[in-house]
């Protein structure tokens, strides 16, 4: 997994560097840390094209509210705050449209095994993705930031603003709503 350089000289360091204008700083911060924002962006919405607007409007965020950043946190704490607060608006913006859902017949016996196997892994990736996305959002982003990001509790919690423990107890409300969800799947796949 991609990780930037964190610590308090380059976040501060880039960090004044915005604050005072400078377009170069702002870019290098971008390509620091717009990976992090487009996954945890896709992994909520499920939505490529949705997924970079909600990157493009979280960065636009940064610009313009970067003065505002005190530094008494981690710069990627306030980050994950702007991408977090940034999706919940667009999931309130969304959530009065229920999608069509398609259904597809797919005909498994005139495959070949290599094609087969392949073709159940992707349903199986696809059905764990889709059970993740109908989470609820704080049960959803909380899976997002530990599993695909792979923050601990403690910078979940800081992201979230919420408690270590209140961490814990989501993620194990999850585990058990997600073992639920795909308890049929792993009976097909045995």
């Amino acid at each position: 997994m991609f990780r930037a350089e964190t610590g308090p000289t380059f976040e501060s360091r880039q960090g004044e560097g915005c604050k005072g204008g400078r377009e170069e700083e702002f870019r290098t911060l971008f390509e620091a840390y717009k990976d992090r924002v487009f996954s945890l962006a896709f992994h909520f919405t499920g939505d490529t094209p949705l997924a970079l607007d909600i990157t493009q409007e979280v960065f636009l965020k940064v610009l313009s509210g970067i003065g505002e950043f005190r530094g008494q946190s981690q710069f990627t704490t306030w980050l994950y705050r702007i991408a977090v607060n940034v999706c919940m608006d667009e999931f309130r913006r969304r959530r009065r449209f229920v999608p069509l859902a398609q259904a597809t017949n797919r005909h498994l016996t005139s495959l070949g095994r290599p094609q087969e196997e392949a073709l159940v892994r992707r349903q199986v990736r696809q059905a764990v993705q889709a059970a993740v996305v109908r989470l609820t959002p704080k049960l959803r982003f909380t899976v997002i930031l530990r599993y695909v990001d792979g923050l601990s509790y403690e910078e979940i919690a800081a992201a979230l603003g919420c408690s270590p423990s209140a961490v814990a107890a989501r993620l194990n409300r999850s585990h058990r709503i997600l073992a639920r969800q795909l308890a049929t799947l792993r009976r097909s796949t045995d």
